[in-house]
């Protein structure tokens, strides 16, 4: 299985892309780099395979950069997020941007190598900028995947 399309958000995708992100996140808000999203009234472009939504990436354009706010695939492995970060990318580099950006957390080690693999490089890691988030979401927590403490944030970016 491959994905079949994918394509802007449009206002029919709200309550899904509301839905999708409070079971996959635990709220509609993302935090990174001292400012807070509320993920399901960003722009964004939604994949498909056989009509149904497989995954997401929402974004922020702000002058020349385009910020990956969230990127989400219902199955790893099977070319959802490649498909989404191309398409944002294209769309990007239309709207005048030169860089996309990400923010991520120091125990995704899963996320780290994706973009890594796509052309991103990291160039900054705030130390310990998840406490300043928590005080905005508490929910954040503790320990992160695989048992790492969750107190990075690492940011990368791609030229365009």
């Amino acid at each position: 299985m491959s994905v079949t399309a994918v394509r802007p958000l449009a206002e029919g995708d709200r309550a899904w892309l509301s839905e999708f992100v409070v079971e996959r996140w635990g709220e509609p808000i993302a935090i990174g780099g001292g400012r807070v999203h509320q993920v399901d009234l960003l722009p964004g472009f939604v994949a498909f395979d056989d009509g149904r939504r497989v995954g997401v990436v929402t974004y922020a354009i702000d002058g020349e950069d385009c910020e990956v706010v969230t990127i989400d695939a219902i199955e790893e492995g099977r070319g959802i997020g490649t498909a989404l970060i191309q398409r944002l990318a294209e769309h990007a580099r239309s709207s005048g941007c030169r860089r996309l950006h990400l923010i991520t957390t120091n125990d995704n080690l899963r996320a780290i190598r994706f973009y890594q693999r796509r052309g991103f490089r990291l160039i900054a890691v705030r130390v310990n900028a998840l406490d300043e988030s928590r005080r905005v979401k508490p929910s954040i927590p503790q320990i992160g995947m695989h048992g790492i403490p969750l107190r990075d944030e690492l940011v990368f970016e791609r030229s365009l």
